[in-house]
């Protein structure tokens, strides 16, 4: 009898340790998401406007209609960039992959601030007159990066002929590519969702190997697409951007977490894609920084390890 009292008394204080532990375990993860990320951030997607002029006031895009977006556009160009620096500057972003369909605004924004802007041509169109003058700028230095390439907002799907030279062209230059395909976009035309399925990618990934890309906004919403697709080309990142505001956060919430439930959290980065309503750069910082699921180290990998490593920027740090 004794030694069954004594067996009980050990499980229970084995029992009580181990509950205490977890509750330990579970307040310290609690403390890691109270705790507001402070950190430097890399912005991998940001404009010096949009591909299509809009009203000045113009309320922020939003998701899914009917819906009423907030904010107002601001579309005068010093405005536009004084009010971006600020935002980037509250939010202590460093760095940002920066394109826009004007390339002289973007050089612009570039000289300004030649260490945090990664200048990028927004690619709406192809054609050789294009390629010929986009080669010369490479050869240059005028640009470190390409893209967006936006070409699905005219209906074509990356694996269009078309753009065939341009991605050779990324390769040969060791250049990183954001690429616009996925099922949402703006109100244009010519957009189709069918054509910005990331397994269109695939032909591409295989012909050029070292070509390092990363897909809007996690290919949204073909998440199960975009997985397989990054289980399978280890060089293949994303970001996470315009879903940030765009769509209801209950929604990113949902697909943010299936990517880090798949053990993708150290290929996924942070962008605002700001157009023309700086606003939501905070927004877009925000909505990662409040996600329950995420813990302080994959906050700061989607903020800022991720792109560093994407951008191999710790060959130059």
């Amino acid at each position: 009898m004794k030694n069954k009292i004594l067996i009980l008394g050990f499980l229970s204080f084995v029992l009580l340790s181990c509950n205490q532990t977890d509750q330990k375990a579970q307040g310290s993860i609690q403390d890691q998401k109270d705790e507001k990320y402070s950190g430097k951030i890399i912005d991998m997607h940001l404009h010096t406007g949009l591909p299509h002029q809009v009203p000045a006031g113009t309320p922020a895009l939003c998701r899914p209609a009917p819906c009423q977006g907030d904010g107002q556009a601001t579309v005068d160009p010093s405005d536009l960039r004084d009010k971006t620096v600020e935002v980037m500057d509250d939010n202590n972003i460093t760095k940002a992959f920066l394109s826009g369909v004007d390339w002289s605004a973007v050089q612009e924004w570039r000289k300004s601030d030649p260490e945090r802007f990664i200048a990028s041509p927004f690619i709406l169109k192809t054609g050789s007159s294009e390629l010929e003058k986009l080669t010369e700028e490479y050869k240059s230095g005028s640009f470190e990066g390409m893209g967006e390439i936006g070409t699905q907002l005219m209906g074509l799907s990356p694996n269009d002929p078309s753009l065939e030279p341009y991605f050779q062209l990324a390769e040969e230059h060791n250049l990183p590519v954001l690429i616009h395909t996925l099922g949402i976009g703006p109100y244009m035309p010519h957009f189709r969702s069918g054509a910005g399925n990331p397994v269109l990618l695939e032909e591409v990934l295989v012909k050029h190997p070292d070509l390092r890309v990363f897909v809007e906004n996690g290919g949204y919403p073909y998440r199960e697409e975009m997985i397989a697709m990054m289980y399978q080309y280890p060089q293949l990142y994303v970001d996470m951007s315009t879903i940030t505001w765009v769509i209801p956060r209950t929604a990113f919430y949902d697909y943010l977490e299936g990517f880090i439930r798949a053990g993708l959290g150290k290929r996924i980065m942070f962008g605002s894609d700001q157009m023309v309503w700086p606003e939501k750069i905070g927004a877009a910082v925000e909505a990662i920084n409040q996600a329950p699921f995420l813990n302080a180290e994959q906050t700061e990998d989607i903020f800022y390890n991720n792109a560093v490593r994407f951008l191999k920027l710790q060959e130059t740090m």
